[in-house]
């Protein structure tokens, strides 16, 4: 993902004005903390509930204790913008064919060793150029640039979920959607909020292994999880990535174990999407991950009864096609970022008439 190139894109519409006009209007006060003695605050956004003393940031860096008010330091604070395949994401089931306006600020609330956008996601907002977008210029921004779709995604929206939200509704009451990418590290409340708002959610679930959440996110699996199944418990469309990196998370016993809670928890039409690993950021001592592992892994759940299982970052793969579970034939045909057809009518196959679960009203017909 070629992130710089969002410059040129931004500066198109004469909507933005630069950060350092201002760092004021990105500001705004957090809608999710506690008020403690001692104008201390309790942050009550994601799990880590960060507890944090006058003109103190949270361990996220884009938060911030103001004499006992918090506040989000990211408030329309853009730093990158791109017009993405909503396959790039990734989401297979949610309008198949369509470009997603695609955004981020600074900032993270865990530090994976692998992050591919470790530059914007482990820097506080002041280190990064950014450009001011209000919500409802972002909803006309995305209708500008014939983008069904925003995509809150590179860094992590739960960092900047304030943002998310009001832009969110900006868009809804503008005819576009909006989609979240993240982590999934988040508090029950926010969470519903943020269900409420959005569209779909893709969550990024690193490994099935509390010890790999500790020494490689510096996070934890539990709240993860426990998010998959709000977001299900919702009724809010959400998709799930694993990357897989050799040595670390490939084995077949975890591979196993995540099909089951998946079918257990979640239900066996979410789809799954296993991505191959590159060596980025802290990890560039690992190789790729090899094709057969990926391979291993969705037979492995396909086994176990999971209806959607995907291979990614493999351009040219069957796995990157979604195949009707009933008559095993293609009902969207990819080829990496590309959709090059799809067979369906209402959401049903159109060979065999069996529901597709998806968002798929207003896909790009080809």
């Amino acid at each position: 993902m070629d992130r710089r190139a969002f410059v040129q894109l931004l500066a198109l519409p004469a909507v933005a004005a630069r950060a350092a006009e201002s760092d004021a209007r990105f500001t705004t006060e957090a809608r999710f903390y506690e008020k403690l003695p001692y104008k201390k605050i309790k942050c009550k956004l994601c799990p880590r509930e960060c507890v944090i003393d006058d003109r103190e940031r949270g361990y996220c860096g884009v938060r911030e204790n103001r004499g006992g008010t918090y506040y989000s330091l990211v408030y329309a604070r853009v730093c990158a913008a791109h017009v993405d395949p909503i396959e790039k994401k990734p989401l297979f089931h949610f309008l198949p064919g369509s470009m997603a306006f695609s955004i981020a600020t600074a900032g993270c609330n865990v530090n994976c060793k692998m992050c591919q956008n470790w530059d914007i996601s482990q820097s506080r907002p002041e280190q990064v150029n950014s450009t001011y977008i209000p919500p409802k210029d972002l909803a006309a921004l995305c209708r500008q640039n014939q983008c069904p779709s925003i995509a809150y995604t590179y860094s992590e929206p739960v960092i900047f979920s304030e943002y998310v939200l009001d832009s969110a509704a900006a868009g809804r009451a503008a005819g576009v959607k909006s989609v979240v990418i993240s982590g999934g590290y988040i508090q029950e409340e926010p969470l519903k909020q943020l269900c409420a708002r959005v569209d779909a959610i893709k969550i990024d679930l690193k490994a099935f292994s509390e010890k790999f959440y500790k020494e490689v996110v510096n996070g934890e699996l539990k709240p993860v999880l426990n998010t998959l199944v709000t977001i299900r418990k919702q009724g809010t469309w959400s998709e799930v990535v694993y990357l897989v990196i050799p040595t670390l998370n490939d084995t077949d016993e975890e591979f196993r174990g995540l099909a089951r809670w998946i079918k257990a928890e979640l239900g066996p039409d979410v789809p799954l999407h296993f991505s191959r690993f590159h060596p980025e950021y802290l990890l560039k001592d690992l190789p790729p991950t090899p094709l057969p592992t990926l391979e291993r892994a969705k037979a492995i759940c396909d086994a176990e009864g999971l209806h959607y299982v995907y291979i990614g970052n493999v351009p040219g793969h069957p796995a990157e096609s979604t195949w009707c579970p009933k008559c095993r034939r293609a009902v969207v045909e990819r080829a990496g970022f590309t959709v090059k057809a799809i067979h369906l009518n209402g959401g049903k196959c159109r060979f065999c008439q069996q529901a597709i679960p998806g968002i798929w009203d207003g896909a790009h017909r080809i």
